[in-house]
C-alpha cells in the first residue's frame, strides 16, 4: 500500500514539473525560438573518470542527458536537432573503447525503433549523418533500419552525426557536385547539345569557373536535410567546434557551459535559448548581409 502511494506521489510530482516546464516554454515562445539546435556532447569520459566509474558508464549516463535535451527541444517547438555522436577521428582511440562505443550505439539505435521511443512519441524522423561506410555492418544496419522506421514521422528531425567530420562532409559534397556536373556535360555532349561553356562575350576559362556553384555544393552536403543551426551548444567549457558543422555554423549562437555533458540540465537549455533570443536580431542582420 505504501509503495503504491509512493509511486502515485512520484507520478504526481513529475506531472506537476512537466506542466510547469510547458508553461515556461509558452512564455519563452512569445519571442523567436531556435528552429535548429546542435549539440557537441563533450565530457562523457571525464565524467566517468571523475566519479571513478567503469568505462562506458559516462556515455550511458550521457545518453540519458541527450534524451532530456531532446524532450526539452521538442516540447519547446524546436524542429531540428543535430548531435555530434562520433567523429571520424574517434576511430583512432583504443580499439576496445571504439568497440564498446559501437556496441552502445547499436543498442541505443535499436531502441529508437521501438514504438515507445522518444522519436516516435514526438513524431521525429531520424537521419544518420556522415560517412556511414566506415561503420561496422551491425551498426550501419541498425542505423538504416531506424531511418526506415521513422521515415514517415514529420513533426521534427533528429540528425545524428556518426563517423562524421565537417571537412569530410565538404570534400564529399565537392566530389558529388563535380561528378554530377561531369555527368550532365557527358549527357549533353552525347546528345549534340553541348554544354554552353562558351557564350557571346565570354571565354571558355571564365565559364568553366561557374560550372559548380555554391548551391550545388550545399545540395550535396550531408546536412542538407536541415537548415543551418541557430544555436550550437558544446559542454565542458570548450570553445572549439572540433570539425563539426563548420560550413553551417557561420551565423549561429555558440554556447559553452562548463558542465560535462552528463551534467547538462534544464537550466542550461533555457539559458541557451534566452541568449539566442537576446542576440536574434543581430544574428539575423548578419545572415541577411551575407
Amino acid at each position: 500500500m505504501e509503495k503504491t502511494s509512493g509511486n502515485t506521489a512520484t507520478r504526481l510530482f513529475w506531472s506537476i514539473v512537466s506542466f510547469l516546464r510547458r508553461c515556461l516554454f509558452l512564455v519563452i515562445s512569445i519571442r523567436p525560438i531556435p528552429r535548429h539546435i546542435a549539440f557537441i556532447m563533450d565530457g562523457n569520459r571525464r565524467f566517468a573518470k571523475k566519479r571513478k566509474m567503469m568505462d562506458g558508464d559516462g556515455h550511458r549516463i550521457g545518453f540519458l542527458a541527450l534524451m532530456s535535451m531532446l524532450k526539452y527541444c521538442y516540447e519547446l517547438g524546436v524542429t531540428y536537432v543535430t548531435v555530434y555522436a562520433f567523429s571520424i577521428d574517434n576511430f583512432k582511440r583504443n580499439p576496445e573503447e571504439v568497440q564498446s562505443l559501437m556496441d552502445l550505439m547499436q543498442e541505443k539505435i535499436e531502441g529508437l525503433i521501438k514504438e515507445e521511443s522518444i522519436v516516435n512519441r514526438y513524431g521525429v524522423r531520424v537521419h544518420f549523418i556522415g560517412n556511414l561506410k566506415l561503420l561496422s555492418e551491425p551498426v550501419r544496419s541498425a542505423a538504416e533500419r531506424a531511418m526506415a522506421a521513422t521515415a514517415n514521422n514529420s513533426r521534427g528531425v533528429l540528425s545524428i552525426c556518426i563517423a562524421y567530420t565537417s571537412t569530410d562532409e565538404i570534400v564529399h559534397a565537392v566530389q558529388e557536385s563535380c561528378e554530377e556536373k561531369l555527368d550532365e556535360i557527358s549527357a549533353m555532349n552525347a546528345s549534340g547539345a553541348g554544354y554552353g561553356l562558351i557564350k557571346l562575350g565570354g571565354n571558355e576559362e571564365d565559364e568553366r569557373v561557374k560550372i559548380v556553384k555554391l548551391t550545388d555544393i550545399e545540395k550535396h552536403m550531408y546536412m542538407a536535410v536541415a537548415p543551418d543551426p541557430d544555436v550550437l551548444i558544446r559542454t565542458s567549457g570548450e570553445t572549439r567546434l572540433s570539425n563539426f558543422l563548420l560550413w553551417q555554423s557561420a551565423f549561429c549562437y555558440l554556447y559553452s557551459p562548463s558542465v560535462l555533458w552528463p551534467e547538462i540540465g534544464f537550466r542550461h537549455f533555457v539559458w541557451a535559448v534566452l541568449k539566442f533570443q537576446s542576440n536574434y536580431f543581430y544574428l539575423e542582420r548578419k545572415r541577411k548581409q551575407s
